[in-house]
């Protein structure tokens, strides 16, 4: 398999988990709720990462566990910017960029050190709404983040639904 190709089937994946992790509904109490989630599921595989939410513009959760650091602040707040402005999965923007044959750093038209498409940050979107905000972590290589966020989200979502 080409690089190309892998590219394409990674980027296929990342849109269908966009497709399907969409809420009903997002509260305050929801985000309160799955970021508790995401902290608790963490600490049991003692994993060194920075958890955020973001509803709009205002960080409405946020947590550090052990061995995070203000690094991993900063690469939260930029993959979430990336959620933000392109309104999809930080990991998603990426794999979009490298899926056409584009360079992220000097195509996207933002600067690359303010908004960072890798991943860990995934989109908080409401059906019938759209993206309402983003809820990731930093601190694990990229797929790794993305990766939790995810089967963390599937989970809340599920357990949403009983």
């Amino acid at each position: 398999m080409t690089d190309e190709n892998a590219d394409a089937i990674e980027l296929e994946r990342i849109t269908r988990e966009e497709r399907e992790l969409v809420f009903t509904r997002f509260t305050r109490d929801d985000a309160w709720a799955l970021g508790v989630r995401l902290r608790e599921a963490a600490l049991e595989q003692e994993l060194p990462i920075t958890i955020g939410i973001t509803v709009g513009q205002q960080r409405v959760f946020h947590t550090a566990l052990d061995g995070a650091s203000a690094e991993n602040d900063d690469w939260l707040a930029r993959k979430t910017r990336a959620v933000l402005y392109f309104g999809r999965s930080s990991l998603g923007v990426g794999a979009r960029f490298r899926g056409a044959g584009r360079d992220y750093a000097t195509e996207a038209r933002v600067d690359p050190n303010e908004i960072a498409a890798d991943g860990g940050v995934f989109a908080i979107t409401v059906a019938g709404v759209g993206v309402i905000g983003a809820v990731g972590v930093s601190g694990l290589p990229q797929y790794e983040d993305h990766a939790f966020v995810v089967e963390q989200l599937r989970a809340f979502l599920a357990d949403a639904e009983r």
